[in-house]
């Protein structure tokens, strides 16, 4: 892995700075299934942490075998919101990290503005980030393309090989290493170790250890 340092660290939001994953998999295991689409737990993790909405639409339909309507999931977006109001809360240690980190930081998630913003006010993160957050809806393709974290990157002025990217999905470290920038996969979540693992890929389990894998140790 080369050296170059980290002058821009690109936090994913889901499952990385809102510990929300858990949540949003059981609602929608619930929701697929009133549609006609059984999933099982590890399926549910495989093919839905980290997608885009239009992979998640399109891994649905061939499972249900029919098209679904533009904008299905609405009937069911209170359930997703009453469960998230009841429920959620940031990664453990983030907080920490985020105070003790020395370079710039910003966010890039495949969800929406909105939701971006309601989950990171639900836990008292939002003014970290009021400026520096980046939607898939900015741009052409979600992640797993790398265009969201060139977005990203280019907006604060950063240089690919100087970025890191912290991600907990498959999907958003292929966008990491497509995009040429470092990834660091945190698998205190719901993705195995093993599915973040590869080149230009750091893994780690417990959140507090970012600052040192970055070069910044925390106090």
């Amino acid at each position: 892995m080369t050296q170059e340092p980290v002058e821009l660290v690109i936090f994913d939001c889901d499952g990385v700075l809102v510990d929300s994953e858990r949540i949003y998999c059981r609602v929608d295991r619930e929701v697929f299934a009133t549609l006609g689409a059984e999933f099982t737990e590890e399926e549910m993790v495989e093919h839905f942490v980290g997608s885009s909405h239009e992979l998640l639409t399109s891994i649905l339909e061939e499972r249900i075998g029919r098209p679904l309507e533009p904008g299905w999931g609405a009937p069911f977006r209170q359930r997703y919101e009453d469960a998230l109001d009841a429920e959620l809360t940031a990664v453990e240690g983030v907080a920490d990290v985020l105070d003790t980190l020395h370079v710039p930081y910003c966010l890039a998630s495949n969800g929406s503005h909105a939701s971006i913003r309601r989950n990171l006010t639900r836990v008292g993160l939002l003014d970290r980030f009021e400026g520096r957050m980046f939607s898939a809806r900015d741009v052409a393709r979600g992640k797993p393309a790398p265009d969201l974290f060139l977005h990203a990157a280019a907006t604060m002025g950063v240089p690919p090989e100087h970025c890191a990217v912290v991600e907990d999905s498959p999907y958003g470290i292929q966008a990491a290493r497509a995009a040429g920038m470092r990834a660091f996969g945190y698998c205190g979540g719901l993705s195995r170790a093993d599915r973040l693992a590869g080149p230009r890929t750091v893994v780690f389990a417990h959140m507090r250890e970012l600052p040192g894998l970055l070069g910044t140790p925390l106090g």
